[in-house]
């Protein structure tokens, strides 16, 4: 029997609960896919917790990978048995099976195995829609990343790397500097124990960055702003310690004609077009070596209050996946 993972009500990571599901045969348009390995990201977190409200009940999960079991009427590009994966929802992807339209989905080069894609899909086009359009990094250009640790922060650490980039990360131990710096950060600074606006200050001769890329949200908003050089760019694309709220604008000005945006990812892959590119080059980062993906958490279906829990309680670095 295929299982599932549902909430009927938004709060801790317990309103989840496994049930047994039957998924309905693929609609027009969608292949129905049955998953090998399920991404765990911060916003299935917003979705169960409601800060993003979703219509109850609800599946969770946007990631996964796996094999194409069906196709529905119209579709021509893809066939049982194709290996695929997909990071952009629809929710639901915490399940044996999922029902996804055939233009979100990628089809997975032999290079990517089915636990790396459900690692890098959402994270991947997270850190190339950052990189690459949010703000298009140059070589020689230094940029500031918090939680340079997690998920999103390693891709991001090696990524910036390949492009010629200097990342000055942050994290909340040594072991997690460490690791950052082992996977391409230039500097690390331990923001449990150092200023990081000194330290970035420090780095930079003063002269702050262009760029702060903010996953966090509430605790490091004006540490982030405090980074930046005059006209600098601070891309908030998340809420790890809360949302931000009541931002004086005013701010902006006085700490040197400031730009802040709230992208998401969602904007950037609207089309089917570009979804494909930027997967495109995702696997291309991959297949190049310059993207290595890091697991470092594999759950089972049923444990997925436990990985909430890991997630949030920030004891995990690297990936986390689901094994159904």
């Amino acid at each position: 029997m295929s299982k599932a993972i549902r909430i009927t009500e938004v709060g801790a990571p317990t309103v989840m609960t496994l049930i047994d599901h039957h998924a309905p045969s693929p609609g027009p348009g969608q292949l129905l896919i049955r998953h090998a390995a399920i991404g765990v990201n911060y916003i299935d977190t917003y979705h169960r917790s409601g800060l993003y409200p979703v219509p109850l009940p609800s599946g969770i999960g946007l990631e996964a990978a796996g094999t194409v079991e069906a196709v529905g009427a119209g579709v021509d590009d893809f066939a049982p048995g194709d290996r695929v994966a997909y990071g952009s929802g629809p929710i639901g992807a915490y399940a044996t099976y999922n029902n996804v339209a055939a233009g979100r989905v990628a089809r997975l080069p032999d290079t990517v195995g089915f636990d790396q894609a459900a690692a890098i899909m959402l994270k991947g086009m997270t850190a190339r829609y950052l990189l690459k359009e949010t703000f298009p990094v140059q070589p020689g250009d230094t940029v500031v990343y918090h939680a340079a640790a997690g998920g999103v922060g390693l891709v991001m650490c090696q990524w910036a790397r390949d492009l010629g980039v200097s990342l000055i990360g942050t994290a909340s131990t040594d072991e997690k500097c460490d690791l950052a710096l082992s996977m391409g950060a230039t500097h690390m600074i331990n923001s449990s124990r150092e200023n990081v606006v000194d330290r970035v200050r420090e780095i930079t001769g003063g002269a702050g960055v262009p760029v702060v890329y903010d996953g966090v949200g509430k605790s490091t908003f004006h540490i982030s702003l405090d980074c930046l050089q005059p006209r600098g760019l601070l891309a908030t694309f998340g809420n790890a310690s809360g949302p931000v709220t009541g931002v004086d604008l005013g701010l902006l000005t006085q700490k040197g004609s400031l730009y802040v945006t709230r992208p998401s990812l969602g904007h950037y892959v609207a089309s089917d077009a570009a979804l494909a590119a930027n997967t495109a080059d995702v696997f291309d980062a991959v297949a190049r070596g310059a993207i290595n993906i890091t697991i470092n958490q594999r759950y089972g279906l049923d444990e997925a209050v436990r990985a909430h829990e890991a997630l949030e309680g920030r004891q995990t670095t690297g990936a986390s996946i689901l094994i159904p």
